[in-house]
């Protein structure tokens, strides 16, 4: 018999003056607090100056989060968001004898994110007068790390996961009622991304001529969502109406940011237009 692994952690990492901390939320938080830590060493790095890197942060937490939100409801579920535009905007929820509820965002979709991101940075970039492309290779540089984070948040609560498998490291997702194991997809997409984090680093210490070219935001693009588009054949589809699709929701969106990515990376005109000298 096969040793899966029983996978039904406790939603609340720690509780904090009668506050329950969640490990979705707290993945979050680490997501945005690794990315501002390694922005803060790009800009130090860079020589770009702390006063315009101070306001970068609230730029980018805001569209990431945004974008994100409005993404996983316009994209998946735009029917039953767009009849309870609320509950899209706040993180509560009204239950069946209308009372509402304190429940977080229940659902944030990281293509959302990555356009809500490219708002944020192009509104920063024209106030703050740093040039687009070069806070956009930033961020590739620094995004696979936080990606990591965001996909250890939906494995501990147990969504987004994969097919059914037979494999050693197959995930039994108790939480979801279930007794039969998964392709543990978010842990595939977590170790992905930290390595190509790690990889990126490597790169970025050889290669820093190359900020402000685009470079590395389409690497970034192109290796996160090339991997999605590959990975979302391993798992469930998160919308019944996606079994009828050749390609899933998932897939479809990956596309045009692997196109992009893959345009940076080749240094289209584009990017030589608005990127550094």
């Amino acid at each position: 018999m096969l040793a899966y692994i029983s996978w039904n952690p406790d939603p609340v990492a720690f509780s904090l003056f009668g506050f329950d901390v969640r490990w979705y939320g707290l993945c979050w938080a680490l997501a945005f607090l690794s990315g501002y830590m390694i922005m803060s060493w790009l800009y130090k790095d860079q020589k770009l100056g702390k006063d315009k890197f101070d306001p970068l942060f609230f730029y980018i937490f805001l569209g990431v989060l945004i974008g994100a939100r409005l993404g996983h409801c316009l994209f998946y579920e735009p029917g039953y968001w767009l009849s309870r535009p609320i509950e899209m905007v706040l993180p509560i929820k009204r239950d069946a004898m209308g009372s509402w509820h304190l429940v977080g965002y229940e659902g944030l979709a990281s293509h959302g994110g990555v356009l809500g991101m490219m708002g944020a940075i192009w509104l920063y970039s024209r106030k703050y007068k740093v040039n687009i492309m070069r806070v956009l290779d930033n961020m590739g540089v620094l995004a696979p790390l936080s990606a990591a984070f965001v996909r250890l948040g939906n494995l501990m609560n147990s969504e987004i996961v994969g097919d059914p498998t037979s494999v050693p490291w197959g995930f039994i997702f108790a939480k979801n009622g279930e007794d039969f194991a998964r392709h543990p997809a978010q842990l595939y997409e977590a170790l992905f991304y930290a390595l190509l984090f790690l990889i990126t680093i490597l790169i970025y210490k050889k290669m820093k001529h190359s900020v402000g070219k685009g470079f590395f935001f389409g690497c970034c693009l192109t290796c996160i969502f090339t991997f999605r588009f590959f990975i979302e054949f391993l798992k469930e589809n998160q919308e019944a109406y996606e079994s009828s699709m050749l390609l899933n929701m998932g897939q479809l969106l990956s596309l045009p940011l692997i196109a992009i990515g893959v345009y940076c990376l080749c240094g289209g005109k584009l990017c030589k237009r608005l990127g550094e000298k």
